[in-house]
């Protein structure tokens, strides 16, 4: 729990001067008492005190002040709440080592099921969009709501050409930036979700357009498909046959997540890749925000007060 206005709980500090200042009155009153009436004759000539009961309104007012006070400092609390606004863009690669079946049926096919599990696992109200990259980017589907409509983009996906990481990632941030909407929040939180299986070899350093989004405020989840020994058949300039390895590069798409906030996971069989879209479907489906719990402190100061007013004029027909 957190405080609007930390500096009012200052005040809380003259509870105990209070209470001291009760007890001394109490001890003063009982020695008056006694000063005129001797010991032995006192309980014959008063009533009999009421015990615990005379204490009890008075505690009531204290709890009910300090409530009051924590009410004052504006309490919050982190909840999650429903993303009504959020837009998170989908980002697959399509470079040529996505043909490697090191995850069944091949990488490229599990990305693209398991794309569309994501997709169906992101609540409606989400704007969700695609693009699709190799040496250059594509804008497949623009954020929108109508999330078959990218599932369908996703599917008709082809693996070819080499990987520009980097330039993926500036092409989501831009794509983000340009499809607010009107009335939409500028504020809104948005993500990408950055599938990848190999090492970016074109276009701009990915960990410098990294630092670009991450002062936009977007975290960054990527997801490093495939294993180290994945790899594809291809053809050498004489077009001899020739295998060439095609290992994912983990450790710059963790370096991608970290710098931005986000999440990263290394996935080397189909089966994890959809359990991995379908938590980040649920998870940026919330956000964790602050909420005031001011209402509550106050709610709880008034019924302390009526408390222990009520126990004071049914106990001694007063309110103190």
């Amino acid at each position: 729990m957190s405080f609007g206005a930390p500096l009012m709980l200052l005040a809380l500090a003259a509870l105990p001067l209070l209470v001291l200042l009760y007890v001394r009155s109490e001890r003063a009153g009982r020695r008056a008492r006694s000063a005129y009436v001797a010991a032995e004759l006192l309980p014959s000539l008063t009533a009999r005190r009421p015990g615990w009961r005379r204490h009890a309104p008075l505690v009531a007012y204290a709890l009910a002040l300090a409530a009051l006070v924590v009410a004052l400092a504006r309490p919050e609390t982190t909840r999650a709440v429903a993303v009504e606004q959020a837009t998170v863009v989908v980002a697959t690669d399509r470079s040529g080592s996505m043909l490697a079946e090191d995850v069944a049926p091949s990488r490229l096919v599990a990305a693209r099921n398991a794309a569309e599990k994501f997709v169906e696992a992101v609540p409606k109200d989400v704007r969700i969009g695609a693009i699709a990259f190799n040496h250059e980017p594509t804008v497949l589907a623009s954020p929108t709501r109508d999330h078959e409509a990218v599932a369908s983009a996703l599917r008709g996906v082809s693996a070819a050409g080499s990987t520009a990481t980097g330039d993926a990632l500036e092409s989501a941030l831009r794509l983000i930036q340009t499809s607010k909407v009107p009335g939409q929040d500028a504020s809104a939180p948005a993500a990408i979700v950055l599938l990848s299986d190999g090492k970016s070899v074109r276009g701009k350093d990915a960990l410098t357009v990294a630092d670009e989004v991450a002062k936009a405020k977007i975290p960054v989840y990527t997801v490093a498909l495939g294993t180290a020994s994945g790899t594809i058949e291809g053809k050498t300039e004489s077009g001899a046959a020739t295998t060439r390895a095609v290992p994912p590069d983990p450790a710059t798409l963790r370096q991608i997540a970290e710098r931005t906030g986000g999440k990263a996971f290394e996935i080397s069989d189909a089966k994890k890749l959809e359990q991995v879209y379908e938590q980040l479907g649920s998870k940026l489906a919330t956000e964790q925000r602050p909420q005031e719990v001011t209402g509550l402190a106050a709610g709880g100061a008034l019924m302390l007060l009526l408390a222990g007013i009520g126990a004071s004029l049914r106990w001694f027909g007063r309110l103190i």
